[in-house]
């Protein structure tokens, strides 16, 4: 598929979060970009969606990378956001990553880690961007406090005691969920949930515990019909 065409929305509309007991931010912007629905015949027509290897990610479905077109102005749309919300640089270099993702896998096939909320690194700087290409039924996301530490999120000096906690738990009680976490469990308090928009984006800091609000069986495989999604990461660099 060629002449994707992708630009800022002429009015988006913008909300900011505070999370939990911590009131970290959570970004949510509705009509940020115009260009979604090409995004999606993209992943229907032109994308190579495939499993994500597990020993690289923990992603319960399929990835493909997202045209770059889009993460060019995604990008450039989102960064005086980003800069009022989370302080990050308005302008100057930024490591970015962007994939396609759809979540398929069932869960009784997902691992334990899988299942559970979890983090995507320690570095509190590292923002992810959530774009939902997909709508009403499909689950949203969910913020998590852990129980046992009262932590929302997970830095560098609480990983220790937050991964000692977790992996004791783990091996008591298989974690306390079957399938995917879609509430609140003996381990894991649900602080919140943003729903899923067609054409919203979520932003938040990568270090936040968060988990997809997945059915035990995710939809179809088909991203027209199916829980799309475009998932960007962003990290300033001096």
């Amino acid at each position: 598929m060629s002449g994707l065409a992708f630009a800022p929305g002429p009015d988006p509309r913008v909300e900011v979060l505070r999370v939990g007991r911590e009131a970290r931010p959570v970004l949510v912007v509705d009509g940020l970009l115009t260009g979604a629905e090409d995004l999606v015949a993209f992943a229907a027509d032109t994308a190579v969606l495939a499993p994500v290897k597990a020993a690289a990610n923990f992603y319960p479905g399929v990835r493909a990378p997202a045209p770059a077109g889009y993460v060019q102005v995604l990008v450039t749309a989102l960064r005086p956001h980003l800069a009022a919300t989370f302080g990050a640089p308005p302008d100057g270099r930024a490591h970015v990553t962007c994939a396609l993702s759809m979540a398929t896998l069932p869960a009784d096939q997902a691992s334990l880690a899988q299942r559970l909320p979890h983090i995507d690194t320690t570095n509190p700087l590292q923002l992810a961007i959530l774009h939902y290409l997909c709508g009403p039924p499909h689950g949203g996301t969910a913020f998590y406090r852990h129980r046992a530490t009262g932590f929302e999120a997970i830095d560098s000096a609480r990983a220790p005691a937050y991964l000692a906690a977790a992996r004791r738990e783990m091996a008591e009680s298989d974690g306390g969920q079957d399938g995917y976490i879609t509430a609140s469990n003996p381990l894991y308090e649900q602080t919140v949930v943003v729903a899923p928009v067609f054409n919203r984006i979520v932003v938040y800091a990568s270090n936040l515990l968060h988990a997809g609000v997945l059915a035990d069986r995710p939809a179809s495989a088909d991203p027209r019909l199916g829980r799309l999604t475009a998932n960007t990461f962003f990290r300033a660099e001096p």
